[in-house]
């Protein structure tokens, strides 16, 4: 009976260890989930004075939703369409598309670019803004040939 106690009483060095184990990081609790997903379509080349159409897929792999506000922003200044700024909604499971049609008329760069916003009677659901990042974006050029 007496080796059974000495078993199951736990010294505080023993105590130590088993709590060194149990507050050690486990990389299987880690949450390595991408805030923001961006996939930028547009054509790489245009005609002077073209309309072209770019394409803007947003995503998330957070279980919570955030509102988003999308625009554009170029290597020289734009008029019409291309400054369009959507607000919207955007959850897991639910990636949004943005598109912009507009008129190039030289060879610039185009920066897209995902602003995460704190604003309420956009999501149906409470929305949450993460803690870091809150700016993305993502460059390409097009070329007027």
């Amino acid at each position: 009976m007496h080796l059974l106690q000495l078993l199951f009483r736990a010294g505080p060095g023993v105590l130590l260890m088993v709590l060194c184990l149990q507050l050690g990081t486990n990389k299987a609790q880690e949450d390595n989930r991408t805030v923001i997903t961006m996939n930028l379509q547009m054509p790489q080349t245009a005609e002077e004075n073209e309309e072209v159409t770019l394409k803007l897929t947003v995503g998330t792999e957070l279980r919570e939703c955030m509102v988003i506000k999308t625009s554009l922003r170029g290597s020289h200044t734009m008029d019409g369409p291309f400054n369009y700024i959507y607000t919207a909604c955007l959850c897991e499971d639910y990636p949004r598309t943005f598109y912009w049609d507009f008129e190039v008329n030289r060879t610039m760069a185009i920066a897209a670019m995902v602003h995460i916003i704190e604003k309420e009677g956009i999501c149906p659901n409470k929305a949450v803004v993460p803690n870091g990042q809150k700016y993305f974006y993502t460059i390409r050029g097009i070329q007027v040939v």
